[in-house]
């Protein structure tokens, strides 16, 4: 093609359709010197050669240019520069350390704690990984010559290097490697260059003195400097000391695995745009006697309007817990407020779920059917449906059967952790020998008036009565494989094969103790383990999620809503399909949901 010819190469772009693969988009950190963003061409070059779409990120402190871009980001690079100021860490600065800039600090600070939250891909290079650090609740050592004559460099295996430090910034050309690095064989980082010794370039005097609680050691020098982090909650997020933008033969591999993460990033982010996502069972009412605010992003529970915007996550169903009083108890005894019993307790939590949508209905509404659902997802609007976990709520009158489907509820868990009028529970003392027979009118009840029959919490032989009962499928709204936890509460196989064959659903919760009963921490990839063991026994068509968040739910990888997306990038890395993707996040449920509807007759 002639050289300054514009029309030819606008003919080359019309030649074809799509004019272009829709790539992941990476956003790179500026520098900030003398009025003047600046960036290396090395930094964008590499991830174009990597597959991605660079775009250059100002050091504008700016909330809304910093969420605007990152809503729009596939990934994140955290690029190379002058120090970070002490300061933001608490800490006082050495007579060692070099230029600073508020400037920067505070945009990629930011940029980094909401970029987390947002589940993000990240890469952080030489400041870049003590940025990550720094804004996730890590230390950094101001200078690596100081931290050496204190002794405060803690390499993984918790040892002490005294030995004489390394070189740490090189006089060297910057594509030639001067020094290795030890890979820890259990490392993301490992996964990637296969091989436990790197030769790395070194242009930096600071340092990470502690990884902090959201990041691992990953990589370390032979004097004991930190070279390399990453996530410890399964997040792609890596931090290296180098610069693999100059390393010819090993650094395409950093900026691959980068566009690699944002590429399969993007592709749950779409997904979720298209589908449905629905939790069906958290306990966040729990909480109301706190006075928590669902609108701000509250520490203290796991499911507010921030962390399901964060996570992509489109509707929940909010559960009227009510605790079973034992022998010598009363209903008052076991709750925080001043009411008369449980119905209205249950009422009073509804009414307050009510008093949150109506505060922020601009962005959320209430629902009470699939249509529902799907008709708030479309105007851009998030859902609450009500549950009530323990019939106890219904004070042994079956109008109230009535009452509370009337009221919006959606589904009512039979019983609790205690036997109750309804039903013996799965760590009750077989008081009726399953379901009572005022149980049994309850169960026809709820056909009757639309209301989901859910068997969580339900003894072995109550599971079975209400099955036999029921005219319509049931459900378990939050319960596990018997067979990978052996519990009272989880579902034998047969339980689960019987649930299927009467056109129920099972949904797979985060309680730790009901994903794993021995000393090992449960994580996202024990939820992901009985959800593929459910799904083998029942079929992909009988099983999703219901997190048990605010109600101890809640694990590594999937430690709120926030995290929701997770979910789905761990399922799409395991070759689940799209389709079954949706079933999972909803479908299923939805279809119990609109079968057990069709049968109301109110």
């Amino acid at each position: 093609m002639e050289p300054f010819d514009i029309k030819g190469r606008l003919d080359d772009v019309y030649s074809r359709f799509p004019e272009a693969e829709a790539k992941p988009l990476i956003g790179l950190t500026g520098n900030f010197a003398d009025g003047e963003a600046r960036l290396a061409d090395r930094y964008y070059k590499s991830v174009a050669q990597a597959g991605g779409i660079p775009v250059i990120i100002p050091p504008l402190a700016d909330k809304d240019a910093i969420i605007n871009t990152l809503d729009i980001l596939d990934g994140l690079i955290l690029t190379g520069g002058g120090d970070v100021n002490p300061l933001w860490v608490g800490e006082e600065p050495s007579p060692r350390l070099h230029s600073i800039n508020r400037e920067r600090d505070e945009a990629e600070l930011l940029t980094v704690s909401l970029a987390y939250n947002r589940q993000i891909p990240m890469l952080g290079i030489c400041r870049g990984i003590q940025v990550l650090v720094a804004a996730l609740g890590g230390e950094i050592e101001q200078d690596i010559e100081e931290g050496f004559s204190s002794c405060r460099l803690t390499p993984p295996d918790g040892s002490i290097h005294i030995n004489i430090p390394l070189k740490h910034s090189q006089d060297a050309d910057r594509r030639e490697p001067t020094h290795s690095v030890i890979l820890s064989t259990t490392s993301a980082l490992y996964s990637i260059y296969d091989k436990v010794k790197l030769a790395v370039n070194s242009f930096h005097h600071q340092a990470i003195r502690h990884a902090g609680p959201h990041l691992n050691i990953c990589a370390t020098a032979r004097d004991g400097v930190i070279e390399a982090v990453e996530s410890s909650e399964f997040k792609q997020i890596i931090g290296v000391q180098w610069h693999p933008e100059w390393l010819e033969d090993s650094g395409p591999a950093l900026f691959e695995w980068l566009v690699k993460q944002a590429r399969v990033f993007k592709s749950a982010k779409k997904l979720h745009r298209r589908i449905l996502t629905l939790d069906s069972h958290c306990d966040t009412p729990m909480f109301f006697p706190q006075g928590i605010n669902f609108e701000q992003r509250d520490p203290r529970i796991l499911v507010d309007m921030h962390k399901m915007a964060d996570g992509r996550q489109d509707a929940v169903i909010m559960a009227a817990y009510l605790p079973q009083p034992k022998t010598g108890e009363t209903f008052r005894d076991k709750v925080e407020f001043d009411v008369n019993g449980p119905k209205e307790y249950a009422d009073l939590i509804f009414d307050k779920l009510e008093a949150i949508i109506d505060v922020n209905s601009r962005y959320i509404s209430s629902a009470r059917t699939p249509a529902e659902l799907y008709a708030n997802k479309r105007a851009g609007l998030r859902s609450i449906m009500f549950g009530i976990e323990n019939g106890l709520a219904l004070e042994h009158d079956l109008a109230n059967v009535e009452y509370f489907a009337r009221r919006g509820v959606v589904y009512i868990t039979l019983c609790h952790n205690g036997d109750n009028d309804i039903c013996d529970s799965a760590r009750g003392s077989s008081t009726h020998g399953g379901v009572s027979e005022f149980g049994a009118e309850v169960i026809r009840e709820m056909n009757r008036c639309g209301i989901m029959v859910d068997l969580s919490h339900a003894s072995e032989k109550s599971f079975y009565d209400a099955l036999d009962i029921s005219s319509v499928p049931i459900v378990c709204s939050h319960s596990n494989c018997k067979a990978l936890c052996d519990v009272p509460r989880n579902l034998t196989d047969d339980q689960m094969r019987a649930l299927a064959a009467k056109g129920g659903v099972m949904q797979i919760t985060l309680y730790h103790g009901f994903l794993r009963n021995d000393e090992r921490e449960a994580t996202i990839f024990d939820a992901i383990s009985h959800l593929e063991h459910a799904a083998h026994v029942m079929g992909i068509e009988h099983v999703g999620i219901g997190t048990d968040f605010d109600g101890d739910g809640g694990i590594r990888g999937f430690a709120d809503s926030s995290e929701a997306i997770n979910f789905t990038l761990n399922l799409l890395r395991r070759h689940f399909s799209e389709e079954d993707i949706a079933r999972i996040w909803g479908g299923n449920w939805l279809r119990v949901m609109e079968r057990v509807q069709k049968n109301k007759n109110i």
